[in-house]
């Protein structure tokens, strides 16, 4: 299916979807999170080009871009982002803001190529130490969660149609030409497949997070979400609730730390938003960081 926006760019033999609107620097990069593609920001990428360059992208292996053998080390991520900007002669420096295990792979960019990052925005990051602030009762029923039982080989009609529920009411007020292409990939077996696949290395990417070394002295914003919405609900059916506020006063904590480690660093609450829901529920709370995040 062709994708409703963005142009390809050769790198290194692949060609990858990127989208860009707005003009101005530092331009605003959008790193989706495992199982999410370019243009779940697109809402929050428009709004940012009112006022700067603003992309989202597709990984290979992820969206519209071309398929590659999943998962991938974060060096590798990291280096074809770094070449695909230079293709799409987006120039530096950005400010980047990565969603989930987007915001890992954020990190390392910055970790490595510290003179080509003004900036971060982490929505809900991925981080190497989460499982550390979660209580042990939790830890233990994701470690006895296989990842090949949430999809088998023939998806039943109402499980698709649950998910295309989700995302339709998550882009109702978007474009029909935007939102019906997005959705129907969204509820393919093969798109709900690629963030198993993507995440199933993340301990190999955590130990490349904790090996890269201090970020650079740049502004940070983190977006916590505290809502239980629907796609969390449906992944942690059969979970106590009094677990699922574990987790969110443990990431709390996390990020308030992480935040208060930098020397620029912010952690804001989101009340109304979930995890994966954030982007869609809430872009004016993106859009607001990128702002604060380019004014200091």
């Amino acid at each position: 299916m062709k994708p409703p926006l963005g142009e390809y760019y050769d790198v290194n033999g692949r060609e990858l979807l990127l989208h860009r609107e707005g003009s101005g620097a530092p331009a605003v990069v959008f790193l989706p999170g495992a199982g999410a593609v370019g243009m779940d920001y697109w809402d929050a990428q428009r709004r940012a080009a009112a006022f700067t360059t603003s992309v989202f992208y597709d990984r290979a292996g992820t969206g519209w871009s071309e398929s590659v053998d999943l998962p991938r080390s974060s060096a590798e991520v990291t280096d074809e982002l770094d070449a695909l900007l230079r293709s799409a002669k987006v120039p530096g420096p950005y400010v980047l803001a990565g969603h989930s295990l987007g915001a890992l792979y954020a990190r390392h960019y910055a970790s490595r190529f510290p003179d080509k990052v003004a900036g971060l925005v982490l929505m809900e990051p991925a981080h190497e130490d989460y499982r550390a602030y979660m209580p042990r009762e939790l830890v233990e029923r994701w470690d006895a969660w296989d990842p090949a039982d949430a999809l088998p080989d023939e998806l039943p009609g109402e499980i698709l149609e649950f998910y295309r529920v989700l995302f339709e009411q998550e882009t109702a007020d978007w474009p029909a030409d935007l939102r019906e292409p997005l959705v129907d990939s969204h509820v393919s077996r093969e798109w709900l497949l690629t963030g198993i696949r993507e995440a199933a290395n993340i301990e190999a990417v955590r130990d490349e997070i904790r090996a890269a070394g201090p970020l650079p002295d740049v502004p940070l914003i983190i977006l916590t979400a505290l809502a239980i919405d629907p796609f969390k609900q449906a992944v942690s059916a059969g979970v106590p609730e009094k677990l699922l506020q574990a987790e969110n006063d443990g990431k709390t904590r996390l990020y308030n730390e992480f935040a208060a480690s930098v020397p620029r660093g912010e952690n804001r609450i989101v009340e109304d938003a979930g995890h994966v829901t954030l982007p869609f529920r809430r872009p004016d709370a993106v859009v607001q960081a990128i702002r604060d995040v380019l004014a200091l």
